[in-house]
């Protein structure tokens, strides 16, 4: 059994590589999509390995963890600044959710080679093992904005990635290793607060508090520039709205809550007290 194990292993590290090695250069360098995640850093290394002509691209898309910036100029990558940072979207078109993401598309999903190496793997979840079915694709951002990209790790395991990482020498992202200097591949990099976690960024917005309380005053702007909005007309102020969209499964959970004046048995005078409470910040904006 370790022999087989052995052996699928080999032949995934090998078939990526011939994967990376049959991208037709006619076009110039190839993009390798790199969002300082630990499976940026694998096709990072494997593009090294195949000795295709590549460019590591990374979108800053201003609300990474802490220490991405710095890692991706370490490896090299360059660094593409968007046209807006996230403050400066949700003033113009309010709180992101997973039904409205306008903040990937302003931030990351955008064409800049024709063709494009990405480490989107189908073992991370069950929305991507249905999507992604063959390692090259074709992603269409808008009518003429069409990318060929590549999936060369798109059937690696975690054990595949933490193994690769180790034998290569790979140094990650900082949050990747623990208080011990472990690695931890279950950890991910991803935006603070992406609203397509299970728990809708809270345990982000927990850890850096600040960055709420800057989404939070963003918010207020664009709801108080927006009064004919039907935003504006279920809620009284922005803090009512971000509890909803945090807290709440839907406007019905929502109006049980606040016309009842009930939640987890005890009585919510104010949607702001609860959630400075919940993040401890003065949330005054």
């Amino acid at each position: 059994m370790v022999f087989y194990q052995e052996m699928e292993y080999e032949k995934k590290v090998e078939h990526a590589i011939r994967l990376l090695q049959s991208i037709p250069d006619d076009s110039g360098a190839v993009e390798i999509s790199y969002s300082t995640g630990k499976d940026s850093d694998v096709i990072l290394e494997l593009a090294r390995m195949s000795g295709i002509r590549y460019e590591a691209i990374y979108k800053n898309t201003t609300i990474d963890r802490p220490g991405s910036l710095a890692h991706a100029r370490e490896v090299g990558a360059t660094v593409m600044n968007p046209r807006y940072n996230m403050v400066e979207l949700i003033r113009m078109m309010g709180w992101p959710s997973r039904w409205t993401r306008f903040c990937c598309k302003w931030l990351k999903e955008y064409k800049v080679r024709d063709r494009a190496v990405h480490g989107i793997r189908r073992s991370e979840s069950v929305s991507r093992a249905k999507r992604y079915r063959e390692p090259e694709v074709c992603r269409e951002y808008s009518k003429t904005e069409r990318v060929k990209v590549y999936l060369p790790i798109l059937e690696w395991t975690d054990d595949d990635v933490e193994r690769f990482i180790r034998e290569r020498g790979i140094r990650c992202h900082p949050h990747y290793y623990d208080e011990s200097g472990r690695f931890c591949v279950k950890r991910r990099v991803g935006c603070i607060g992406c609203p397509l976690q299970n728990d809708k960024g809270l345990s982000d917005f927990r850890q850096y508090p600040y960055i709420f309380k800057s989404w939070l005053r963003a918010y207020k702007y664009w709801m108080d520039t927006h009064r004919d909005s039907k935003t504006a007309e279920l809620f009284p102020d922005a803090w009512h709205g971000v509890y909803m969209k945090l807290f709440c499964h839907s406007l019905e959970e929502y109006n049980g809550i606040f016309r009842g004046g009930q939640l987890f048995d005890s009585e919510i005078p104010d949607a702001k007290e609860f959630l400075e409470d919940y993040f401890g910040i003065d949330l005054t904006v």
